[in-house]
C-alpha cells in the first residue's frame, strides 16, 4: 500500500513538473519561436525521465512526442495533432519499415527454432560444456564480437542464440541485455567493415583523407568502446556485479531470470524432443551468410546498387560503405527464413502446418520492440523538427574557443548528452562529425582524436538512453523488460563514461595511443578493483 502511495505521489509531481515546463514553454513562445533554442531538448529529457520514473515507456514515450509536437506547432491543437500523426508516428513507421520486417522475420525463425528443439538441444549441450557463468558471460560477448557487421543483427541474433546457455546458468535477462548492448554499437564502431563505419564515412567530408581512412585512425582513441570490452571481460572472470544488476543476478540465482515469456508468447511454443544443437546452428548460419550477402548486393557488390550504380561493383569495402541496413536486412532475412523453413521441414522436425503457425507467434513476440521502436524515432522526429541539431552546433561552435586541448573530453561529452537525448548515434555524429572536421585542422593530431572523442560520446549516450533503438533492440534480443535493462545497465555505461572523459582530457594533451590506451586500459581495472573492494566493505559493514 505504501509503495502504490510513494507510486502515485511520485506521478503527481511529475505531472506539475510537466505543467510547469509548458507553461514556461509557452512564456518563452510568446516572446519568440522555441525552435533551434534550448526547448528542443526538452521532450526527450522528459520522456526519458518519465520512463526512468514510472517503469512505463510506452506512456512516456507517448508524452514526449505529444509536448515535442505542442512546441513545434506553437501550441495549436490541430497543428499538434498534425505533427504528432503525419511527422511522428507515420514517418516513424516509413522510415523503419525496413528494420520492422527484419524484426519479425527474426522473431518467426526464433519461434521455429524453438518449436523443432534447437534452442533447447543448444541449452543442454552448452550446461554440459560451459561450465561457468563467466564461461557463459564470455562466450556471449565473443559471439557479440564476433557479429559486428550491424548492430540490430547483432542485438537479435546474439540473443537468440545464447538465451538458452544464459538461462541455463541462471544469469538474468538484464544481464544478458548488457552483455548483448555492449558488444552491439560499441563493436560495430570499431569494425571497419561495418554499417556503422559506412555511416561514419558517409559523414565526412575532407581533402586529405576519407571516411575509411578518418574511420580507422579514430579506432584506438575510440576510448568508450574499446573499454567497455575490458570493462565486460574484467567483470565476467570476476564474477562480480553492482548496483542493480548485482540485484538482478541475486534474484536469477532464485530463479527468477526477469524474462518476458508470458508476454512474447515463449511459454506456448512445444518444443520437439528430437531437436539437435545444429537445429540452432544451422538457422543462425544460414542467417548470417544470407544478410551479409543481402548487404553486399544492396550496396552494388555484385554489379548494381539499388539506385543503379556501379562504383562499388567488385569491392568490398566499398560496397558496405554503400549499402543500406534496412534494405538489406529484410532481404537477407527473407532469403534465409525461406531456406530455414525448407530445412527444418526436410528434417521432418516439424510439419508444414506447424511451421505456418510459428508465423504468428514470431510477430507477437516482436510486437513490444516495434511499438517501443515507433514511439522512439517518433520522438527523434520532434526533436528534428525543433532543431536540436542546429542549436547544439552552435553550443560547440562557441566552446571550440580558447579550449583547444580540452576539446576532446567536452566533444565526448556534448556528444554523450545529445545521443542521450536524441536516443540517436548516428543522427550525434552526423552532427558533431562537420564541426569536429571544421574545428581541427587536418594537420593536427587532434583531428583523429576530436572525430573518436565524437563517436565514442555517441555510442555511450545511446548505450545509456530508452529511446535509443540499439537499446530497445538489447531489450528485444534479452527477451527482459526494457526500462530494467536501462536501470541495471546505466551504472555500468556511467562508469566507463567516467574512465573514457579522463581518458579524452590525457589525449587531448598527449594524442598517442600508445600512451593513453595502455592508461586507459589500467584505469577500468584498477575502478572495477576499488568498486568491488568498496561494495564488499559495505556488505559486510550491513
Amino acid at each position: 500500500m505504501s509503495k502504490n502511495k510513494s507510486r502515485n505521489i511520485t506521478l503527481i509531481i511529475a505531472a506539475i513538473v510537466i505543467v510547469a515546463v509548458m507553461a514556461a514553454a509557452k512564456i518563452s513562445a510568446a516572446e519568440g519561436s522555441l525552435i533551434g533554442t534550448a526547448w528542443a531538448l526538452v521532450p526527450p529529457v522528459i520522456a526519458i525521465a518519465l520512463a526512468l520514473i514510472t517503469k512505463e515507456v510506452y506512456s512516456s514515450l507517448f508524452i514526449g512526442i505529444v509536448l515535442g509536437a505542442i512546441m513545434y506547432s506553437e501550441f495549436s491543437f490541430t497543428g499538434t495533432l498534425t505533427a504528432v500523426v503525419n511527422d511522428g508516428l507515420i514517418k516513424s513507421v516509413e522510415g523503419s519499415a525496413g528494420i520492422f520486417i527484419f524484426l519479425i522475420i527474426l522473431g518467426i525463425i526464433v519461434a521455429l527454432v524453438n518449436r523443432v528443439g534447437g534452442s533447447q538441444a543448444f541449452g543442454r549441450w552448452a550446461s554440459v560444456h560451459v561450465k561457468s557463468k563467466a564461461g557463459a558471460c564470455l562466450a556471449t560477448f565473443a559471439l557479440g564480437v564476433l557479429i559486428f557487421i550491424d548492430d540490430y543483427f547483432n542485438c537479435l541474433t546474439v540473443g537468440s542464440v545464447m538465451r538458452p546457455l544464459t538461462d541455463s546458468k541462471r544469469i538474468s535477462r538484464v544481464k544478458l541485455a548488457y552483455l548483448i548492448d555492449s558488444t552491439a554499437a560499441p563493436v560495430c564502431m570499431i569494425a571497419p567493415i561495418s554499417s556503422w563505419a559506412a555511416a561514419v564515412a558517409g559523414c565526412v567530408d575532407q581533402t586529405s583523407y576519407s571516411g575509411i581512412e578518418l574511420f580507422v585512425n579514430a579506432i584506438p582513441f575510440n576510448f568508450y568502446s574499446l573499454m567497455t570490452l575490458v570493462f565486460i571481460i574484467t567483470l565476467s572472470v570476476m564474477g562480480f556485479d553492482y548496483g542493480k544488476m548485482a540485484q538482478a543476478e541475486l534474484e536469477a540465482a532464485k530463479g527468477n531470470l526477469g524474462t518476458l515469456s508470458e508476454a512474447s508468447g515463449e511459454e506456448e511454443i512445444e518444443a520437439n524432443e528430437n531437436g539437435r544443437v545444429i537445429d540452432l546452428l544451422l538457422p543462425v548460419i544460414i542467417l548470417v551468410v544470407s544478410c551479409v550477402i543481402g548487404l553486399l548486393y544492396v550496396g552494388g557488390f555484385f554489379g548494381t546498387d539499388i539506385s543503379g550504380g556501379t562504383e562499388c561493383a567488385g569491392d568490398f569495402v566499398a560496397a558496405f560503405g554503400n549499402t543500406d541496413a534496412f534494405v538489406g536486412l529484410p532481404w537477407g532475412g527473407l532469403v534465409a527464413l525461406v531456406l530455414i523453413f525448407i530445412y527444418l521441414i526436410a528434417r521432418k522436425l516439424i510439419s508444414f502446418t506447424e511451421a505456418m503457425d510459428c508465423i504468428p507467434k514470431g510477430f507477437i513476440a516482436m510486437v513490444p520492440a516495434v511499438l517501443i521502436l515507433t514511439f522512439a524515432t517518433s520522438l527523434k522526429n520532434m526533436t528534428t523538427l525543433l532543431e536540436a541539431r542546429e542549436y547544439v552546433f552552435a553550443l560547440m561552435q562557441t566552446a571550440a574557443d580558447g579550449l583547444f586541448a580540452f576539446l576532446p573530453a567536452i566533444i565526448f561529452v556534448v556528444a554523450c548528452l545529445l545521443a542521450f537525448a536524441t536516443g540517436t548515434s548516428w543522427g550525434t555524429f552526423g552532427i558533431l562529425i562537420p564541426i569536429v572536421t571544421s574545428i581541427f585542422p587536418e594537420s593536427s593530431p587532434l583531428l583523429f582524436v576530436g572525430i573518436s572523442a565524437c563517436l565514442a560520446g555517441a555510442v555511450c549516450g545511446d548505450h545509456c538512453s530508452p529511446i535509443s533503438d540499439t537499446t530497445i533492440m538489447a531489450s528485444a534480443g534479452a527477451r527482459c523488460n526494457h526500462v530494467e535493462h536501462v536501470s541495471t545497465q546505466l551504472p555500468y555505461a556511467i562508469t566507463v563514461a567516467a574512465i573514457s572523459f579522463v581518458s579524452f582530457l590525457i589525449a587531448g594533451f598527449v594524442p598517442n595511443p600508445f600512451v593513453c590506451l595502455p592508461i586507459s586500459t589500467v584505469l577500468t581495472v584498477a575502478t572495477v578493483f576499488v568498486i568491488r573492494t568498496v561494495v564488499r566493505r559495505k556488505n559486510v559493514e550491513a
